[in-house]
């Protein structure tokens, strides 16, 4: 299907970059959002970037409305945006790891706020244009921690939240045709894991482009129905769909064991 319309939350840097960049390279028509969007960044790959607080309903309102506006449609919903891995550092202290009793409650807001409660408003926004198509694609990005204890309390209860929302908004969408899956990347090479790397195993790490080219792979699958509110793995995608990552490796898919 030509002139197919993607948006991309919490695309600033990171997965939700690669993501926008491989739809881009896809020939979809990009729209990204984020509280840091550089124009610039995307115009070469076709994107177009609106500045957006996941935070504030009306921002988001506003550009799904600026979207709809000018496409007419949204065919690929990508549910990126998160918060909750800021300030991982306090006053000289990593605090990411402690116990529940020790983390600092705005922890816990900002992965539902920035997280869990974005996915859920922009799925609700974009859901009404798909309705109409009786076509479209809702991936919500989460990780293992939703299945296993990976690193702090809130962090896994937010990602458990995030499965729940993709198997929920799957019941109540598979009649109308729309789709939605999460996926689970593994260790990806972002901005901030390269600034760790030297403390950091990266042999079977993968490119935020890879998760992209999962992304595209999902929604050229003319059976991704038979997929719909289930948590799949982007490495597994590969070796499904055929696709590497940059450097032409495979990634080994992560079980739960190893997450």
């Amino acid at each position: 299907m030509s002139n197919r319309v993607a948006v991309v939350t919490g695309a600033s840097r990171g997965v939700g970059k690669g993501i926008a960049i491989e739809l881009c390279d896809a020939d979809f028509t990009v729209y990204i959002t984020g509280r840091s969007v550089d124009e610039m960044a995307y115009i070469t790959g076709g994107g177009t970037a609106i500045p957006c607080d996941h935070r504030e309903d009306q921002q988001v309102r506003r550009a799904f409305d600026r979207i709809i506006e000018e496409q007419g449609r949204i065919d690929v919903l990508v549910n990126n945006a998160w918060g909750g891995y800021e300030n991982m550092i306090e006053e000289g202290v990593y605090t990411w790891p402690r116990p529940f009793w020790e983390q600092p409650l705005w922890r816990w807001d900002a992965m539902f706020q920035a997280g869990v409660r974005a996915a859920y408003v922009a799925s609700g926004l974009a859901a009404t244009t798909m309705l109409a198509q009786r076509l479209g694609l809702i991936v919500n990005l989460s990780y293992w921690a939703a299945q296993k204890h990976v690193a702090n309390v809130a962090y896994g209860v937010a990602k458990a939240a995030t499965d729940k929302l993709t198997a929920d908004v799957a019941h109540e969408l598979r009649q109308h045709n729309i789709a939605v899956v999460s996926l689970y990347p593994g260790l990806v090479r972002t901005e901030k894991v390269m600034a760790a790397a030297q403390w950091l195993d990266l042999s079977n790490s993968e490119s935020p482009s890879f998760i992209g080219r999962a992304v595209v792979a999902l929604a050229n699958d003319g059976n991704i129905m038979d997929k719909s509110g289930r948590v799949l793995v982007a490495a597994a995608l590969a070796q499904e769909y055929g696709f590497t990552d940059l450097d032409g490796n495979t990634p080994q898919p992560l079980r739960l064991a190893e997450a």
